[in-house]
Order: C-alpha cells, then structure tokens, then sequence
C-alpha cells in the first residue's frame, strides 16, 4: 500500500515526507495507522548520523496507533485497539526469555540495523529499500510492526498523547521503579529537565524519594521540574561547581543520580556528586566513540555503582498501563511535558526541541 512517511535521505538533511511503499504484515505482525508520535532525541541523532542507521530510512519511535490488520498467528490484537509502539525486541533470547526485553542480545541491530525482525524489509520507494527504526518507523501514516511490540492501551485516554510512553518517559520512570527502586526518603539528583528526567523526576515523587533534585540550563524547565514534584531545582549556568552545590544540599551526597542530558562531563559529575554506596546511571545518549572519564578510586573506596540503562528497565507491556494508571490518577502528568505540531511541521518540531523551546514535541497524523 502506497502511504506517506519523513524519510531522512542523507546525513544531517530535513526529514522530507514522501510517498513510498509498505508491505502487508507477516505472521505475528500487524498494520497499524498511526495517530501520532513523539520525537526523541534519539530520532535527531540519527537523523545527523552520530548514530547510525543505513539511510534513507523511515525513522520514529515513539507511535501511537489503532490496528488496522493482524497478521497470521496474531490472537493478542485485533482490529481497531488502540496500541503504544515500544522497541522491538526478539522475544526469544536468553534476556527475553528472562522478561529483559530491553537487553535483547539483537537490540542494537533490530532498533538501529534497518531491517525487521526476519531480515527482510517492508518500506520501498520503487525499487529501493528504506530502512526500518525500532521496529516501527512511525514518521509514517502507516505501519507495519510485531504484535508484542504494540501494547494494547484504554480508549478512554487521548491516544495522540500516549507515543512518548514507548521510550522517553518509560525510560526516565523505569529507571526510577525498576532499576534505582529507592526507599522512601531516599535523596536523587536528576541531571537533564528534558522528557526523560522530568520522567523520573514524577516517578521519584511517586516512589515517596524525599530530596528531589532537578538539574537543568532552563529556568521553564526547572519551573516545571518543582510542579512535578522536585524539592530542589539547579540552574547549572549559574553556579561553576554542580557537585559542590548537591553535596551541600544533601549533606554530603545524593543516595541516586541520574545522567539524563547526554554529555560525558554531566556523567562525571553525576558520579562525582554520589554519597558512598549511591548509584549512578547513564540515561543521556552520546555520541558514538564518546569517553567519559571516572575516577576508579572513588568507586572503589565509596562502593559507589556506575550504571549503563535503556528503555528504564522496562517491560513495556508491564510499565506503560501502569503509567496511565498513574496518569488518570494525577501522579503522572506526562500531559505537561507536550507540545503538537502536524505532519509536515515535522523539522520545525525537531528544530524547537533542539533550541530547548518544547520538552516533548508530538507529531499528529490527519
């Protein structure tokens, strides 16, 4: 079926919305059309290729659709649910096989090696291949993705809001409820007001953490880090040394930190600013060939922990009903972090979010 999709052609080019091809679903497959969805850094950064993925390619990743068509072998969907696209994973590995879906031994080349989960491809300009993205690619009308990956979603919430729980917000409130897990009254420092920290800035609030710092350049943005739930905000522009000014505000160190703007002195400081026994973890994408320097010392003499995350942790099936829950009850406001733009305003939103004027730009279709 002919649809229309942004394909990202060349390296750091504006996504440009054309007309291509997409084939029908195979078995344990479904053909979605989809509603909306969110822009992650993530889809900039391989838009300007410091991640790659074989172009041209049909990017996005944080979709929300209604199915359309099941394939063959589909029983869990049926034609006109409501579904969030998470990441794709191969559902058969050990780590899947464990409900550790988010570290498929194939996550790097099912996410980011263009192609579906049996090697073929379904996106076409003619007679030439596009490249697949997390499964999804929803920068398109249409879609075609596996079963597992669409997450079955109330109809009683605006489905145009829910694409960032795929990725963004999953990732910043699971790391929070599934890997840090902190005690009530426990302390957490939150580098980057962006989707993802504001994420687990609400999920510490909801965990009961009892000093919630936000660390961000944006006054907006840490103005609205204290709404949702943070004690303490930093405007890291206006003071020389972050690790100084969260030790004194938490009497000698954070119990948790977490890394979420992507730049490797941030994750420095990040670990710099821990208590002895704290946990760091790295949210924030870099660059591909990034190093970041840590002091080895300090770990080992602080039994601190330095940890690596995606996707939260999460099991999206599990993490994103239960973050609507949160949602309709007041305690995830999610709603707050968005702005909407249409289809063809796709690098104006791209643009907006890179000048720090939107946290969480979405893309409505139709």
């Amino acid at each position: 079926m002919q649809i229309q999709a942004a394909v990202v052609n060349t390296k750091g080019q504006d996504f440009e919305i054309e007309t291509i091809e997409l084939d029908p679903p195979k078995s344990g497959e479904v053909l979605v059309r989809m509603v909306a969805s969110g822009i992650c850094h993530t889809d900039v950064n391989v838009k300007n290729q410091t991640h790659r993925v074989p172009a041209p390619a049909v990017l996005g990743h944080e979709g929300s659709a209604i199915v359309e068509e099941v394939g063959p072998g589909v029983t869990d969907l049926e034609v006109g649910d409501h579904v969030v696209l998470g990441f794709a994973s191969c559902g058969s590995c050990r780590n899947c096989l464990r409900a550790r879906p988010y570290a498929c031994a194939r996550h790097a080349e099912l996410n980011f090696g263009g192609k579906m989960e049996d090697l073929s491809h379904r996106l076409h300009r003619g007679d030439q291949l596009l490249s697949n993205f997390f499964g999804q690619s929803s920068f398109a009308t249409y879609s075609v993705v596996k079963s597992r990956n669409a997450i079955k979603v109330p109809k009683d919430v605006d489905l145009a809001l829910l694409g960032p729980l795929g990725c963004g917000l999953l990732t910043g409130a699971g790391t929070v409820f599934n890997r840090l897990r902190p005690e009530p009254g426990s302390i957490i420092a939150v580098i980057g007001a962006g989707a993802v920290g504001l994420s687990a800035v609400m999920a510490a609030a909801i965990v009961g953490c009892g000093t919630i710092i936000s660390v961000d350049v944006h006054e907006n943005r840490l103005a609205l880090a204290r709404e949702l739930g943070a004690t303490h905000v930093i405007n890291a522009s206006k003071l020389s040394d972050l690790v100084s000014e969260i030790r004194t505000l938490t009497d000698g160190g954070a119990d948790f930190t977490i890394e979420a703007a992507g730049h490797p002195a941030l994750l420095r400081q990040a670990i710099d600013s821990l208590a002895p026994l704290g946990t760091a973890v790295q949210l924030g994408g870099l660059p591909q060939g990034t190093e970041a320097a840590i002091d080895s010392n300090d770990l080992r003499s602080k039994n601190k922990t330095v940890a690596g995350l995606v996707e939260g942790a999460s099991v999206p099936r599990v993490l994103i009903p239960q973050l609507i829950d949160f949602y309709k009850a007041g305690k995830f406001a999610f709603d707050k972090l968005v702005t909407y733009y249409r289809f063809d305003e796709i690098n104006k939103a791209c643009e907006d979010a890179h000048d720090g004027k939107v946290i969480k730009p979405i893309i409505k279709f139709g």
